[in-house]
C-alpha cells in the first residue's frame, strides 16, 4: 500500500518536474518535502487503525539488557542492569524502569545521563551506537530519547519514570535502537557549546543495550519490586520521624 502511494505521488512529481524543465521552479524542493509529509501522514492514518485493533491489552513492552561497553579500559566502572519500557496505547507516552548497578560508590549522590542513540549496534562497544536518535532534527534535549539525569546512590541507579516522549511503535519508534548510559551528568543543552546541543556533554559511554520487544512478565516483576521498595521506604520514614 505504501509503495502504491509513493508511486502515485512520484507520478505527480514527474509531471511537475517536466513542467519545471520548460520553466524551472524555485519551489521544487518545497514540493518534494510537502509530498514526503503527505505520504507519511497518509501511511500513518492507514496503519494506526490496524495498530489500535491489534494493540495488546497489557500494552506493548520492550526490554534493554545493559552491558558494559566493550571499548572501556580496566579503570572504568562495569555498569550492568535492565531498562524496561511499556506503552499502554498507540500514541501514549512511555513508562520506564531503570535498574542499573556497578557505578562507583561515592559519599554523595551523583547523576548520570541516559539517552537513546541512533543505531542498535553494540558489536564494537557503545561507540558504534552513533549519535543521539534525532528523527526530527531538533537540538538536545528535545530528542525523543533524551531521558535526562538519574541519581546514583551507593553504586546503584533505580528509577521509575512516566511521560517519556519516545515511542515503541510508529515512524519514530526506538525499537531496535540503543540505550546508552553515560559517565557524566547531562547539561540539558545549557553548556554553551556545540556538543551541548548535540549530546549534553554527557561524557564517555559506559554501558549500552539494544531495545527489543518482550512480553509483560519482566514489567510485572519490576512493578512488584517497585511497590515493595516504596513500602520499605515509607516504613523507614515512619521509624525515623
Amino acid at each position: 500500500m505504501l509503495a502504491l502511494l509513493c508511486s502515485c505521488l512520484l507520478l505527480a512529481a514527474d509531471a511537475s518536474m517536466d513542467a519545471d524543465m520548460v520553466e524551472p521552479s524555485a519551489n521544487t524542493a518545497d514540493q518534494i518535502r510537502d509530498m514526503h509529509v503527505k505520504v507519511t501522514q497518509i501511511w500513518q492514518e492507514l496503519t494506526q487503525q490496524g495498530a489500535r485493533d491489534s494493540w495488546p491489552d497489557a500494552g506493548l513492552h520492550a526490554a534493554c539488557h545493559v552491558q558494559p561497553s566493550a571499548s572501556l579500559d580496566a579503570a572504568q566502572p562495569r555498569v550492568t542492569g535492565l531498562v524496561l519500557f511499556r506503552q499502554l496505547a498507540l500514541g501514549a507516552k512511555l513508562e520506564a524502569f531503570f535498574d542499573l548497578e556497578g557505578f562507583p560508590t561515592e559519599p554523595n549522590a551523583s547523576s548520570r545521563a541516559i539517552h537513546v542513540h541512533q543505531y542498535g549496534d553494540v558489536s564494537q562497544g557503545c561507540e558504534a551506537t552513533g549519535p543521539h536518535y534525532n528523527p526530527l532534527g531538533v537540538p538536545h534535549p528535545l530528542h525523543p530519547g533524551d531521558f535526562g539525569n538519574f541519581a546514583v546512590r551507593d553504586g546503584r541507579l533505580w528509577k521509575y519514570r512516566t511521560g517519556l516522549a519516545a515511542s515503541l511503535t510508529g515512524p519514530h519508534s526506538i525499537m531496535g535502537r540503543s540505550v546508552v548510559v553515560h559517565a557524566l551528568q547531562d547539561d540539558l543543552g545549557l553548556g554553551g557549546n556545540q556538543a551541548s546541543v548535540e549530546n549534553g556533554n554527557a561524557g564517555r559511554r559506559l554501558a549500552c543495550c539494544v531495545v527489543g520487544v518482550c512480553g509483560p512478565e519482566l514489567w510485572a516483576r519490576k512493578a512488584q519490586e517497585h511497590v515493595e521498595r516504596r513500602k520499605r521506604r515509607r516504613e523507614s520514614e515512619c521509624k525515623t520521624s
